[in-house]
């Protein structure tokens, strides 16, 4: 029940802030209160590289992703992963610059770039298993759920940079559904932090243009994650036992 109770009030609040940052406050507070024998709750954040099929021409989106995870312990060496990644960019990068139906607005941006920017509440459920040199792999379905999605058109002017975003929501469907793959490697002896690699693969035609050809997401995960509350909830456990 202390669980449960714990993960309610994170969703609850998290799903109340504006920013990661607030979800970050969140996590350190109720850290130890998500922290059992059987699981690990704690910050899941890193770099991310991601692109789309069917953008002939196009380049890689470089952002940050941050969120929350749970290792679940099964039996033996095997684990169930899973968590929300509240910020995560899909998207790409260096798009040709196209009208944008305002002679001021198209004779700004000439000459200039966009950066497709969709942000996803994505959630991976994923089976871990952890070797005795603390080496784990891991792999399993990731679903996503589209809350933004804009252009953000970039030119430089006089010396500076001028940028304009256009919201592209409407054009792409609100659900994304892929594949993921990942190794990392557990520090201090497989008591600390979690440094990581993923690759998503989706597998989900995001566009809803069926005009065009199947648009899907790809990402690079390098990620760091960072147990919170584990030190707290293992000291309450042993005074609880003691008493």
């Amino acid at each position: 029940m202390r669980f449960v109770r714990g993960l309610l009030s994170i969703l609850i609040l998290a799903g109340g802030m504006q920013s990661a940052a607030g979800q970050v406050l969140v996590s350190l507070v109720l850290g130890d209160k998500l922290n059992t024998g059987k699981i690990e709750f704690g910050l899941d954040g890193g770099l991310n590289l991601s692109e789309q099929t069917g953008r002939s021409g196009s380049g890689m989106l470089t952002s940050f992703n941050l969120g929350f995870y749970f290792d679940i312990k099964l039996k033996n060496s095997w684990m169930l992963h899973t968590g929300v990644i509240v910020k995560s960019n899909m998207g790409a990068g260096n798009l040709s610059v196209y009208p944008l139906g305002s002679p001021d607005l198209d004779n700004a941006f000439a000459g200039g770039s966009v950066e497709r920017k969709l942000n996803y509440f994505n959630v991976p459920v994923l089976i871990k298993y952890n070797f005795r040199n603390h080496i784990y792999v891991e792999a399993g379905p990731q679903f996503g759920l589209l809350y933004n999605a804009y252009d953000e058109f970039t030119n430089n002017v006089s010396g500076g940079d001028l940028t304009y975003e256009k919201n592209i929501r409407d054009d792409y469907h609100p659900l994304d559904a892929g594949m993921v793959a990942g190794i990392g490697y557990r520090l201090m002896g497989g008591n600390g932090m979690n440094l990581g690699v993923r690759y998503y693969y989706g597998l989900v035609d995001v566009v809803i243009d069926d005009s065009i050809a199947d648009v899907a997401n790809r990402s690079l995960y390098i990620t760091v994650g960072i147990p919170i509350g584990v030190g707290k909830a293992k000291e309450k456990g042993n005074f609880d036992e003691k008493k």
